[in-house]
């Protein structure tokens, strides 16, 4: 990933519990329609990710009517989390709301 996109990223961790109701979240603000189909992509991607090897990463992107975003997913090895980084806009306030998003969605009362 670029550097000029690493700094416009929005990242972190949510539980794995959390990861589609983030997503469509994440989806709705950028005016995507994530529905079962997405969901569907987006679990069988996740099977095979490690976070701790950058080319095990899952990418899915989001292209809404209002923003075209990139989620990139990875499960924790041994854990319930999902590392997240949102990336490929440079609208500040999409940014603010996926760092948002990830903040909310990595405490267990969200679910």
């Amino acid at each position: 990933m670029a550097g000029s996109d690493r700094e416009r990223a929005a990242e972190g961790w949510i539980w794995n519990e959390n990861v589609q109701p983030f997503l469509a979240l994440l989806a709705r603000n950028a005016g995507y329609d994530f529905d079962d189909t997405d969901w569907q992509a987006v679990e069988l991607g996740l099977e095979a990710t490690d976070d701790e090897h950058p080319d095990r990463w899952y990418s899915y992107p989001l292209v809404g009517s209002d923003h075209h975003v990139k989620v990139h997913l990875a499960h924790a090895v041994g854990g319930e989390e999902v590392s997240v980084r949102v990336a490929g806009t440079c609208n500040p306030e999409l940014l603010l709301r996926a760092d948002t998003l990830i903040a909310a969605f990595a405490t267990r009362l969200v679910a």
